[in-house]
């Protein structure tokens, strides 16, 4: 299970947003100099990004704004995540221009082309389609486990 620290940044009824750092970890990398990833946080390292995530176990009216938090998502979701949004609209592209050659055979390539940008089309409708779908599903999401340190109330003497 992969945890980050974040800041509270906004409350939903559903959920809570949660800014992170982005810290670089391809200082321990092998492929630090062939890696698109590695130029990505050499170039955005110390930016703010932010988070959607589940309660988790507590209640949304548990967190406040400024609280830090600890969020996590398992590792397996990170690879299934990537899979549905990177190789599912390749995946229907190419199928997309399969299926008009295969039904349109010896018509021009533009056909195929064609076949191939509605594919990569409802590639992307299917991808936000499973977003959608699985906005609540902890499975899918990151979770918070605790609130590392809350925000001090205000005293205020009489």
């Amino acid at each position: 299970m992969l945890t980050e620290t974040g800041r509270v940044v906004g409350i939903e009824t559903d959920g809570i947003w949660v800014e992170t750092i982005r810290r670089s970890t391809c200082g321990t990398c092998s492929a630090q100099k062939g890696c698109g990833h590695g130029l990505l946080n050499r170039i955005s390292d110390g930016k703010r990004g932010y988070v959607r995530a589940l309660p988790g176990d507590q209640s949304v009216e548990d967190y406040k704004v400024d609280d830090q938090v600890l969020i996590s998502i398992p590792e397996e979701v990170i690879l299934r995540g990537s899979f549905i949004a990177y190789i599912l609209p390749l995946l229907s592209m190419l199928a997309g221009a399969m299926a008009v050659s295969h039904f349109f055979a010896g018509q021009p390539d533009l056909l195929a082309v064609v076949g191939a940008a509605g594919g990569l089309a409802s590639g992307f409708i299917l991808v936000r389609w499973h977003g959608i779908h699985h906005r609540q599903d902890p499975e899918f999401q990151p979770v918070l486990l605790r609130i590392d340190s809350p925000v001090a109330e205000a005293v205020t003497l009489l």
